[in-house]
């Protein structure tokens, strides 16, 4: 059966990283959908209110479900702006569906961020201006990574959600 994971939590806070890695950890016929490709490169479009991008993440996720692929969204993904796009896709979604967000405090967040390799292109004033706590999506399945997880954790509470053969039997 088919998978749905969304991966969603502020700029910064490690989300695109762990999603890649699920990726790759999951196989063939896993599409990722990052919403910052599909926004800034794929539309090159601002982060407004009913931006093109809403409907083309939730357009080539049900495409990914048409064609036979588990599909991971990841991207900050601002409830107010896609929570909507987002409960549809997870009602939409013909198989079974994982939420997830990085619940991390912004001085994590800004630790984060000084260490990836775009750090340059914005900084403290801007993860500030953008950040947003606690912006649940409060789906019934919506689980927290908190900021004290290290990235095998995480990869763990995937393969146990999702009960994935063993990111260590992998490697």
């Amino acid at each position: 059966m088919q998978r749905l994971i969304v991966i969603r939590g502020n700029s910064g806070s490690g989300k695109s990283t762990v999603a890649k890695q699920l990726q790759h950890h999951m196989g063939y016929r896993t599409m990722l959908i990052p919403q910052d490709v599909v926004r800034r490169e794929i539309l090159r479009v601002q982060d407004i209110d009913d931006n093109p991008s809403i409907q083309l993440v939730y357009d080539l996720a049900m495409y990914g479900s048409n064609i036979g692929y588990d599909v991971i969204v990841e991207g900050i993904f601002v409830n107010e702006r896609y929570g909507n796009m987002l409960r549809k896709l997870i009602n939409d979604f013909p198989g079974e569906s994982y939420v997830y967000y990085f619940d991390v405090p912004i001085e994590v967040t800004l630790q984060r961020h000084s260490s990836k390799p775009n750090a340059h292109e914005f900084g403290e004033r801007e993860l500030r201006e953008w950040y947003i706590e606690k912006d649940y999506l409060s789906t019934t399945n919506e689980r927290m990574i908190l900021a004290g997880m290290d990235q095998d954790q995480i990869l763990q509470m995937f393969v146990n959600d999702m009960q994935l053969v063993d990111f260590n039997e992998s490697r």
